[in-house]
């Protein structure tokens, strides 16, 4: 049983399918069909049921599945403990980050991390905070900045590097627009436009009113923080965006109860071993959020 079958069985479960799971390894279908017949040969089990195109676990895949990641995960840990040794800050790094981040907050740490590691090979994913938070507890990437969770996983290291305060607005022509104060209960009589139920985001704007023991009247959801944006200039409902998003077309409400502030921050899993270039990266990162706040 060797890290390339179980590497290779581990894709297959995932994406259930040889072909996509030949993709993202970069090697060709019967590549990835002999290591998942060596492996099944070795274990003297089948591990895949295949009906047509569709690929399914057997009972003994999903005994095996949580024990393969957890041996592919051991072995990357135990590569980067014996790599960190020599010192040298090179290797790839896998970072995932949200789309509005990478966007209004990177760039700078970005820039600034490159020009001091350009050695290092930057594997950097765009996700939705709550897949980028799933892809370091699994191990699939070593870091991610995010919005982060309101109650994390206690495996789950986290650090808050700035916070967005989160504006309610509407469009100019909306009816709350003609009102001088407006208190959350105001907000309930008309339709919100919101990230879905299961965004970090979407929690504390629930918990907020929740609070108020106020029910929020629900219209279109979307993760798309431009899509909000645009819905809501068009006068289709009222929302709360970061302060970055608000342009002329929008209309900021001046509410009577405090703004809702997100932080935004660093995680990564508790109990693995950070790359030297991980290091690198979060004494930059933190370097770069200290000079936000200070300045």
């Amino acid at each position: 049983m060797d890290a390339h079958s179980l590497k290779a069985f581990v894709s297959v479960a995932e994406d259930e399918s040889f072909s996509v799971a030949a993709e993202r390894l970069f090697l060709t279908q019967p590549a990835i069909s002999k290591r998942i017949a060596n492996l099944e040969q070795q274990l003297g089990c089948r591990l895949f049921d295949r009906i047509g195109r569709k690929v399914s676990l057997t009972e003994p895949g999903r005994l095996l599945l949580p024990r393969a990641r957890s041996i592919l995960l051991e072995l990357e840990d135990t590569r980067r403990l014996l790599s960190n040794r020599d010192g040298r800050i090179d290797g790839k790094l896998s970072l995932a980050t949200s789309h509005h981040i990478s966007l209004h907050r990177l760039p700078p740490v970005l820039r600034s991390f490159h020009r001091r590691h350009a050695e290092v090979e930057l594997d950097l994913r765009f996700l939705e905070s709550e897949v980028a938070y799933d892809a370091v507890l699994s191990g699939e990437v070593e870091l991610a900045v995010i919005t982060l969770a309101p109650d994390p996983d206690p495996k789950i290291c986290a650090s808050t590097n700035w916070e967005d305060e989160l504006c309610y607005c509407c469009a100019a022509d909306h009816p709350l627009a003609s009102m001088a104060a407006i208190s959350l209960q105001d907000l309930t009589n008309h339709r919100a436009i919101l990230p879905s139920h299961n965004t970090f985001t979407r929690a504390l704007v629930e918990q907020r009113f929740a609070e108020q023991q106020l029910q929020l009247q629900l219209g279109i959801s979307t993760n798309n923080l431009d899509t909000i944006r645009m819905m809501v200039s068009i006068g289709l409902g009222w929302s709360l965006l970061p302060e970055t998003l608000l342009d002329p077309q929008l209309h900021r409400l001046a509410l009577t109860d405090d703004q809702i502030r997100r932080p935004l921050g660093l995680i990564y899993h508790r109990d693995r071993t950070l790359s030297n270039a991980a290091e690198a990266f979060i004494k930059t990162l933190n370097q770069h959020s200290q000079n936000h706040r200070s300045s």
